[in-house]
């Protein structure tokens, strides 16, 4: 996998996993902002059915009330909240543990919340209860008797007609003091509307991101490969180029003086040193090549294992065959006794020294024709940055 799809890769997946984290906590902002706009709604009905109740039992005079049922504070408060509530999903009402009317009737949620507004200082609950699209925000706002409250909820003597003939002595609507929890403002909002616009928001919010992160993705792309990449490419080409061809002369166009601009720099003095190292070996190599030539004595360069690499005239006509045919043989087999000089070669590996190198050996060698002369060898050796080579000068012995 080239170096450029790895990095779109890696920036795709880093982007997108940023991408989905946002998503996320976008959804779930939108949903707690949203929740919190509901519960302050709700906060905002009960309050002002509250308050309607308390000012129509402090003003309502019970002539007026008797004449016009409508202004019963709990009645004018209900077909209130009707109003106030319609058309939209809040569905209102007022609950109590000692209900008049059987509409008022709590349920076990509320039954329960009213159990925990009774001798605390709860100021109002709500909760989410139901799971998936059922979900439905229950709120509560407890209702607290006045002093005007006790006209009709103080004791069954205080009440009026109409209320002690609806709802006999004994009652436990009756008998209430300043202060005592009267019951609560019941509302409840169904979220699956809710749900829904928060996830056309998120979905259009997703169109929205999505597109601006595959711009991204893009823009980043194609400025990582113009700065970073496209210079990187240049330089492995120009190492291909090297490797393969072994040119030492062409160096690579130096665009930026970032990081890369110095590792191309780099690259391109190390190629001139390479060009001049390899100038100077073969500088070297001719030179030891005309002065083997030039030599009166007949002299082979040969590798560890015997192989003949360099050979002069003389050499050639010691054994009998051009240079061409002689470079790639090996010594050993021109030698009726090879093992000292097999011998001298291990030593100098194992111990870095030998009797045979540097000193003056009398052998006997034979041509290509199977002719045996005695020569004079003296071995030398010379260490390259592969390996190490020897050098054997050969002198015939004339009888």
């Amino acid at each position: 996998m080239r170096i450029t799809t790895k990095l779109t890769l890696i920036i795709s997946c880093l982007l997108i996993v940023l991408f989905i984290t946002l998503a996320w906590t976008s959804y779930r902002h939108d949903q707690q902002m949203a929740l919190q706009e509901t519960v302050g709604k709700a906060r905002a009905i009960a309050r002002q059915i509250i308050e309607t109740r308390d000012y129509l039992s402090s003003v309502v005079t019970t002539a007026q009330v008797e004449q016009n049922p409508a202004l019963i504070p709990q009645v004018a408060a209900t077909r209130i909240a009707r109003r106030l509530t319609q058309g939209s999903p809040y569905y209102v009402r007022q609950v109590s543990l000692r209900y008049r009317n059987p509409q008022n009737r709590p349920d076990s949620y509320e039954q329960a919340v009213l159990q925990q507004f009774k001798g605390s200082q709860v100021s109002e609950q709500f909760k989410v209860v139901g799971t998936g699209d059922h979900e439905t925000l229950r709120y509560l706002l407890p209702m607290v008797a006045a002093q005007s409250c006790l006209a009709c909820h103080g004791t069954f003597e205080q009440a009026p007609r109409f209320v002690q003939q609806r709802f006999p002595k004994g009652h436990p609507s009756y008998n209430y003091h300043p202060g005592d929890l009267i019951g609560a403002i019941s509302v409840s909002v169904p979220l699956s509307g809710l749900q829904q616009a928060i996830m056309r928001g998120i979905r259009q919010e997703i169109v929205l991101e999505g597109t601006i992160l595959l711009l991204l993705v893009l823009v980043t792309g194609w400025l990582i490969n113009r700065i970073i990449l496209a210079p990187v490419a240049k330089v492995s080409e120009g190492i291909e180029a090297v490797a393969t061809s072994g040119n030492f002369t062409s160096p690579i166009s130096v665009a930026s003086h970032d990081e890369i601009g110095r590792l191309v720099t780099s690259f391109n003095d190390l190629m001139a040193e390479l060009e001049q190292r390899t100038r100077q070996r073969r500088e070297s190599d001719e030179r030891y090549r005309n002065f083997i030539e030039i030599a009166q004595s007949p002299i082979v360069t040969l590798l560890p294992n015997g192989k003949i690499v360099i050979a002069n005239q003389k050499a050639e006509k010691l054994f009998g065959l051009s240079k061409e045919e002689l470079l790639g043989q090996c010594i050993f087999e021109f030698m009726a006794d090879p093992q000292p000089l097999q011998q001298g070669i291990a030593d100098y590996f194992s111990a870095g020294g030998s009797q045979m190198i540097g000193t003056t050996s009398r052998q006997t060698i034979r041509d290509i024709c199977g002719r045996l002369f005695e020569v004079e060898m003296v071995v030398s050796v010379s260490q390259t940055e592969k390996e190490a080579m020897f050098t054997a000068i050969l002198r015939a012995i004339k009888d």
